[in-house]
């Protein structure tokens, strides 16, 4: 299948990394719906092929109408980071229950709904609460869908997660670590995740839930070492007692009002998660990039490595 493809959110990290693997499978119809209009800017300079409308997904509007005559839709839009109850509830439940009233209204046969791990997870958070509720929503719609949980993730235009804090360990004499940077992660490559989505639009199937983990395990302050390797720095590291971390991100807080690293994200790091790993490269057809190359491909990409999106 590679008729019309409507990504709602496309213009975020997962959107940015899926058009032009999109693009190299023979996709030539693609919508991308998103509120923030500078990404979205850069999204249409790097691929003016693509059609792109700047529209709140949590409100009615013209933007609805994209959907006629699609053939599959990719949920990408999500609240991250942020300090608002209710920029969640916006984002992740209104924002969702209105793209499936219009994917319903326009007949629309394939969906693929990009949920997250944290479904999963101990943490409870607004992040972790929302995105519990937004796959509940997309399993009880009665459509047909691909819902998978990705981990962590980083790749090109990675604005939140570890591009911004090879940024921000650019910029400062010391970087500093919550407790002693034990925590295990389980990175995900955006590049792998998004050969995953096209995989399953180009053959229109499995359905089901998938939970897409990364197949390194990895303790956070190794994976800052790889950062810092990959975008060849040598920013020493200061492990920070835990308590205080959170009060020094909790002060921060005051003065940002969309800070790029929250308390709340600070204990959903620490929680504890791990998660099982399925055999998506056999149930998928994709081949995982090893963890080394996939930060090569991540913060030396000619193109698309200096590219940095609005928070």
């Amino acid at each position: 299948m590679t008729g019309k493809v409507v990504l709602p959110g496309g213009a975020g990290l997962v959107g940015q990394n899926l058009v032009p693997r999109l693009k190299a499978r023979g996709f030539g119809d693609l919508v991308v719906i998103d509120k923030h209009a500078g990404n979205l800017a850069i999204l249409g300079k790097l691929h003016p092929d693509v059609t792109v409308i700047n529209a709140d997904l949590s409100q009615p509007g013209d933007w609805e109408e994209a959907f006629s005559g699609a053939q599959a839709v990719v949920m990408l839009q999500a609240q991250i980071g942020g300090l608002r109850a209710e920029d969640f509830h916006a984002n992740n439940i209104v924002a969702t229950e209105r793209i499936l009233a219009a994917m319903k209204r326009a007949s629309v046969p394939q969906l693929v709904h990009v949920s997250s791990s944290v479904v999963r997870s101990v943490a409870d958070d607004f992040y972790t609460r929302s995105k519990t509720l937004q796959e509940e929503i997309v399993v009880k719609s009665g459509i047909d869908a691909t819902i998978l949980r990705p981990t962590l993730m980083f790749g090109w235009f990675d604005r939140k997660h570890l591009g911004w804090l090879s940024r921000f360990m650019a910029k400062v004499p010391v970087f500093p670590i919550p407790g002693d940077g034990g925590y295990i992660r389980q990175p995900l490559y955006a590049g792998d995740f998004s050969e995953i989505i096209a995989s399953v639009l180009s053959k229109g199937q499995p359905q089901g839930i998938y939970g897409i983990t990364g197949f390194e395990r990895v303790t956070y302050i190794d994976l800052l070492r790889a950062v810092r390797s990959a975008t060849r720095q040598k920013t020493p590291f200061l492990c920070i007692p835990f308590g205080l971390f959170k009060v020094l991100l909790s002060v921060w807080a005051i003065f940002d009002r969309n800070p790029p690293f929250t308390a709340q994200q600070l204990d959903a790091l620490v929680a504890g998660d791990e998660f099982e790993v399925i055999d998506w490269p056999a149930i998928f057809g994709v081949t995982p990039t090893p963890l080394a190359e996939a930060m090569e491909q991540t913060f030396r990409h000619p193109l698309y490595s200096g590219v940095v999106l609005d928070f």
